[in-house]
């Protein structure tokens, strides 16, 4: 489904899923927060934010700490759903690996800044990361749907936002 909306605005969004009782897979954005499902945020857009954070504080040992064993704890799910699919009966073997790893996190006492923030980030996110572990069907990422608006983004940034209603709907 693809809305054309005049601005991004959490209220449009909140109107649209207020009734929706399935699992939302989905980026980042806040205004997913209030929406009463189950939610599942996109693990790819995770790593992309974490990779961008080791690049802007290289030499931080307790982030790399922080994102060497997300990793570590992620890889075994994907080639779990590369090999079995999206079958909660395969996955949910994985959920003591995410204890464990939240375990770790919260004893630990970061004194840098960037992995403090990571820290408490994966704390606050920690119910809408690892979803798809329980659910059967439900993605671990949004880049199904990111790959098929794709080409409206790059129609939006060549016509540099000047497309009408009508237009689009043409």
């Amino acid at each position: 489904m693809y809305i054309l909306a005049d601005k991004r605005e959490g209220e449009m969004v909140q109107k649209l899923l207020a009734r929706f009782k399935g699992v939302l897979v989905s980026d980042f954005y806040t205004a997913y927060d209030s929406i009463g499902c189950l939610q599942q945020r996109c693990l790819i857009h995770l790593m992309r934010d974490l990779n961008d954070d080791l690049l802007t504080n290289p030499f931080d040992t307790e982030l790399k700490q922080v994102v060497t064993a997300f990793a570590e704890l992620l890889q075994p799910m994907v080639e779990t759903v590369d090999r079995f699919g999206l079958k909660s009966h395969f996955l949910k073997k994985h959920l003591a690996g995410v204890a464990r790893f939240y375990g770790e996190i919260g004893e630990a006492d970061y004194r840098s800044e960037a992995a403090t923030k990571c820290k408490n980030w994966f704390e606050r996110n920690r119910d809408k990361l690892f979803t798809f572990l329980s659910h059967d069907g439900v993605l671990w990422h949004n880049n199904n749907a990111e790959h098929v608006i794709k080409a409206f983004a790059r129609l939006r940034d060549v016509i540099a936002g000047t497309s009408t209603e009508k237009g689009l709907e043409e």
